[in-house]
């Protein structure tokens, strides 16, 4: 399919005033859609100016990340050196000395945002998955919904770290034949926890969730929110949003004890 065959307004609200950012953005939606289950991941020609945005993007992201990170997430990030030499394919997410070799998760193509049922669920067998686009490069620091730097900074080397890859599995399998009520406590979980989660270290808190590794603006700014101490009950009943940086942000003592105490609240359904 070529990118002229596409309406620029074929997928997205946003920024539709930039009608070649939305025309390329359904064209790479176009390469998901065709993606067969399973099969390697299409491979996306990424242009030049998306490879500034990913350097501009990388180049901020990791002071910040060093500053702000917890020392589990860190450390699988900068041991993977292509972040900095280009956009990584995720064909090659789980290859010899990709962040998933070993893991047992691998990467899938999707044209945007799911429903968290299907998430979750592809998540609990090991199948996470992923957009292929890069947000808009007028605002590399911040992107409201989960482009490509968003899914690798933030998800992909994170799948090395075993309280991380635990929880994912053990918040997929929850949502199994989950009721409408449960489904909506299993997101706001999984929201303050594998998106947004902080946990507490000698020089303060750090963050352990995507949405914060993938956003250096946000990673500068979490410490002005309102902290509370990690409920997995009070979690469980909090509602978030999704359009903006974060008000509120729960705080666990580890990573350790945050896997621990939301496994013990998901119960034998997530076994």
């Amino acid at each position: 399919m070529q990118l002229q065959d596409l309406p620029a307004d074929s997928f997205f609200d946003a920024p539709l005033e930039d009608r070649d950012y939305a025309r390329r953005r359904a064209w790479i939606a176009s390469l998901a859609e065709a993606h067969v289950p399973g099969a390697s991941a299409p491979r996306v020609p990424y242009t030049d100016t998306e490879e500034r945005t990913w350097r501009a993007v990388w180049r901020a992201l990791l002071p910040a990340l060093r500053e702000r990170a917890c020392a589990e997430v860190l450390a699988p990030l900068e041991a993977w050196a292509p972040w900095e030499r280009g956009i990584p394919q995720l064909a090659d997410l789980d290859s010899q000395g990709g962040p998933l070799e070993g893991t047992g998760f691998r990467f899938e193509p999707v044209p945007g945002l799911v429903p968290a049922r299907r998430f979750l669920e592809a998540l609990g067998a090991g199948t996470f998955l992923s957009t292929q686009f890069l947000r808009h490069p007028s605002r590399p620091l911040y992107t409201p919904e989960p482009d490509l730097v968003h899914e690798l900074v933030g998800h992909a080397a994170s799948f090395a770290v075993p309280e991380i890859a635990t929880l994912s599995r053990a918040l997929g399998r929850a949502a199994r034949g989950a009721s409408p009520e449960r489904m909506e406590q299993l997101e706001r979980l999984y929201w303050f926890t594998l998106e947004f989660g902080l946990v507490e270290s000698p020089a303060g808190p750090r963050a352990l969730g995507a949405g914060l590794l993938s956003s250096a603006g946000e990673l500068r700014a979490f410490e002005d929110a309102e902290l509370r101490p990690f409920d997995p009950a009070e979690v469980a009943a909090q509602p978030f949003r999704t359009d903006d940086m974060q008000p509120l942000y729960f705080v666990a003592r580890s990573l350790g004890a945050l896997a621990e105490w939301t496994l013990a609240f998901l119960g034998p359904s997530a076994t």
